[in-house]
């Protein structure tokens, strides 16, 4: 069977980790040391994202005056289709476009990587997934990327767990490719309910695996 793998490290910056982190990820910064250990694997293709947003964007909740001061949700619709809505989780102004919190953690071996992709930029329309928004308004290119490489497998590591890590582990396999969550590489910005989550995730058909389980021996060997 073919076996083609990539990494990618979904949002591992600044405003998502401790102590400074305008979003910070409960102990976020303690999977530096693991990521570090994948990025040394021979992969293929070592993939970066980075959350890249507008100062207007539509998910923080500053930009939402008219709704209740307490309101921890919105609807998003569809830009030129108001047929089509949904309610999202508004967050605290993170990752503003050449901004300190949006730059990748110090101490990432960054030149392990080949490519670092921006999301998030539309400022109309919530971007979780590294690949595409809930509309497919915004796409990143990455599925085209990932086909013409030739990969077949995506192990999908970083921040967070339960938000961008989940999305971007849904669209690679429902893009075809194997998928897996690396569990030492990542954290969950909920961590009572992360349990939950990840049957859900599985459930659908995306492998949790262990850095010592077979999937990873695979590409060691």
């Amino acid at each position: 069977m073919a076996f083609k793998p990539a990494l990618v490290v979904v949002d591992f910056q600044q405003d998502f980790c401790p102590p400074t982190g305008s979003l910070a990820v409960p102990d976020g910064l303690s999977i530096l040391p693991v990521l570090n250990t994948l990025l040394s694997y021979p992969f293929p293709l070592k993939i970066a994202t980075r959350d890249w947003h507008p100062p207007d964007h539509v998910s923080f909740a500053a930009n939402h005056s008219r709704l209740p001061q307490n309101s921890a949700t919105a609807v998003i619709t569809h830009p030129t289709d108001p047929s089509q809505s949904y309610v999202t989780a508004l967050w605290p102004v993170h990752c503003v476009q050449d901004t300190p919190g949006a730059e990748i953690v110090p101490g990432l071996h960054v030149r392990e990587l080949h490519r670092v992709i921006d999301k998030g930029m539309d400022p109309r329309v919530e971007m979780y997934s590294a690949f595409y928004d809930p509309f497919h308004v915004s796409d990143s290119g990455l599925a085209k990327l990932l086909k013409d490489e030739g990969v077949t497998d995506v192990f999908v590591v970083g921040l967070a767990a339960d938000f961008c890590v989940k999305a971007t582990a849904e669209h690679a396999f429902d893009e075809g490719f194997r998928t897996y969550i690396v569990h030492e590489a990542t954290k969950p910005v909920f961590p009572e309910t992360w349990g939950e989550c990840s049957d859900k995730i599985t459930g659908k058909g995306i492998k949790l695996v262990s850095m010592d389980g077979p999937e990873l021996a695979r590409l060691r060997a």
